[in-house]
C-alpha cells in the first residue's frame, strides 16, 4: 500500500460492533482538520453495524473473523497482518471485544490504544456498570489507556467521570458513561493526531500542552477540567 502521500498520522479502528466510539473517531478526523486520517476500519464479525457506517464514510473496510481460526493466537497473527497493510501510526480499539494476546500487544508496543467503560485500576473486564452499582461507589467512568499485556491495564491517556445517581440501573449508567467517552475518544484522538501524547521514564503518559486529561459529565454535557 503507498502510504506516502497520506497524513502525518494514520489510524486503524478495532471494532465489534455498532462502533459509536469509532463514529465518533472519524467524524473528528473528518470534521477537526487535524493532520490524520482513518486509513480502515476493521472488526472481527462481518455482521459489525459500524462496518456499514464507516464504507458510507469513505473509510476501507475489512472483517477477519475470529471463528474461522483455530486459536487466539492465529487470529491475532492474521489481524496483525490485515492491520499492517495500513503502516498505521496508532491502533485504537473502539469496543473490539478481543482478548489480545501478548505478541500482538508487543507487535504495536506503543500504538495500540484502548477504551475501557471505568476508571481504572477499578472494574477491569466485563460488566463494568453493574460491578459499579454493586459496588455503590458515587462515581463511574471510562479511561483511555495504552495497552498492554496485562488486561484493562496500561499507561493512562485520558479519564472522564459520571456521578452515580441512586436510581441508575446498569444501561443508565452506561449510556452517561458513553457520553463522556465520545468527547474523551475526539480529544485523544487530535492528541495523538498533533503527536502530543508520550511516554515518559516511569511509563507515565505526558500530553504537551495539556494541564489536565479528565472529562466530567455536567449538566450542560461534558466538560474537561482542564
Amino acid at each position: 500500500m503507498d502510504v506516502s502521500s497520506s497524513p502525518a498520522c494514520r489510524f486503524v479502528v478495532l471494532i465489534s460492533g455498532r462502533g459509536s466510539n469509532m463514529q465518533t473517531i472519524v467524524n473528528t478526523v473528518q470534521a477537526g482538520h487535524l493532520p490524520a486520517t482513518v486509513s480502515a476500519v476493521m472488526a472481527n464479525k462481518a455482521d459489525a453495524a459500524g462496518l456499514e457506517w464507516a464504507q458510507a464514510h469513505g473509510i476501507p473496510t475489512a472483517v477477519v473473523p475470529h471463528r474461522d481460526y483455530d486459536s487466539r493466537e492465529a487470529f491475532d497473527a492474521a489481524l496483525a497482518e490485515a492491520i499492517e497493510a495500513y503502516q498505521p501510526h496508532y491502533v485504537l480499539l473502539a469496543g473490539f471485544m478481543r482478548v489480545l494476546t501478548p505478541a500482538f500487544v508487543e507487535r504495536f508496543n506503543g500504538r495500540l490504544i484502548n477504551i475501557h467503560p471505568s476508571l481504572l485500576p477499578a472494574f477491569p473486564g466485563l460488566h463494568t456498570h453493574q460491578q459499579a452499582l454493586a459496588m455503590g461507589v458515587q462515581w463511574h467512568g471510562c479511561t483511555i489507556h495504552f495497552v498492554t499485556p496485562v488486561l484493562d491495564h496500561g499507561p493512562i491517556v485520558a479519564q472522564g467521570m459520571v456521578p452515580v445517581r441512586a436510581d441508575d440501573t446498569p444501561d443508565d449508567l452506561a449510556q452517561r458513561v458513553l457520553q463522556v467517552e465520545h468527547r474523551m475518544y475526539a480529544d485523544v484522538v487530535g492528541w495523538l493526531a498533533q503527536g502530543r501524547v508520550s511516554l515518559d521514564a516511569m511509563q507515565r503518559v505526558q500530553v504537551s500542552g495539556v494541564a489536565s486529561r479528565s472529562f466530567v459529565l455536567t449538566p450542560d454535557g461534558v466538560a474537561s477540567s482542564e
